[in-house]
């Protein structure tokens, strides 16, 4: 695959999967400070390509192996970084998009204003973001502290900002007008499934929400379920 810059010029680090249905593309994004290669994406990418769905993993610009300053991070230029993917590699296909946590948001925001993504699955995914960083960082300085104390991943002021200004997902999701799955673990300490459950209330349908009893943020030991849910959302409506 050509290299996939986004509009600054900086690298963004991707792994195909190929698979039968050509005329389609599932875009995995993942959440804060992770990156393409979280074992989360690469489960879920392997086991939808034997059901023959092409997968596209992909890491924002300033995080893992993509070019980028982490301190530049943020939704906003996540969901560029997603339309210049798109525009890249999308040509002539299908698109669907599965975003984790934070890139669930990155989603949210990206197909209520850009037609082409035609399915969307949320995946734990963040919906009140102003409430994310005063929960989570509320007691860090920006610029100096880290998040979650991971080497090199400082919470800048241009993160907290953004979050704060965009506040929620939720006036966006209303605009969506594609299928939409929604899947929370009911024991994830990091996106409490409050934000999934208020979201499925302003969608509109075809929508649905699951909740694995008993699953963490990342759904370990619970791949299979996601694998199947989301391999049924695709036949049934991509």
């Amino acid at each position: 695959m050509i290299p996939i810059r986004n509009t600054a010029g900086e690298r963004l680090d991707v792994s195909f999967h190929n698979a039968e249905k050509s005329d389609c593309l599932v875009i995995l994004g993942h959440g804060l400070t992770g990156n393409k290669d979280r074992s989360l994406l690469v489960e879920l990418a392997d086991a939808l390509a034997e059901n023959g769905w092409p997968c596209l993993r992909i890491t924002y610009s300033g995080n893992g192996e993509s070019e980028g300053a982490f301190t530049e991070s943020n939704i906003t230029k996540e969901v560029a970084d997603l339309s210049a993917i798109i525009d890249q590699v999308g040509s002539g296909k299908r698109i669907a998009y599965i975003g984790h946590s934070m890139g669930g948001a990155v989603g949210a925001l990206f197909a209520a204003r850009d037609e082409r993504v035609k399915i969307m699955v949320s995946l734990a995914g963040m919906v009140y973001t102003a409430d994310f960083v005063k929960r989570e960082f509320g007691d860090i300085i920006p610029d100096e502290g880290l998040m979650w104390d991971e080497p090199g991943c400082t919470l800048s002021k241009a993160y907290v900002e953004d979050l704060e200004e965009i506040g929620d997902t939720l006036a966006a999701a209303k605009e969506i007008r594609i299928p939409w799955l929604l899947i929370h673990g009911s024991a994830d300490d990091i996106i409490p499934p409050r934000d999934s459950e208020d979201l499925f209330k302003v969608l509109r349908r075809p929508s649905a929400l699951l909740e694995i009893e008993g699953a963490g943020h990342s759904f370990e030991n619970h791949y299979s379920k996601l694998t199947v849910s989301i391999s049924d959302w695709l036949e049934k409506y991509f």
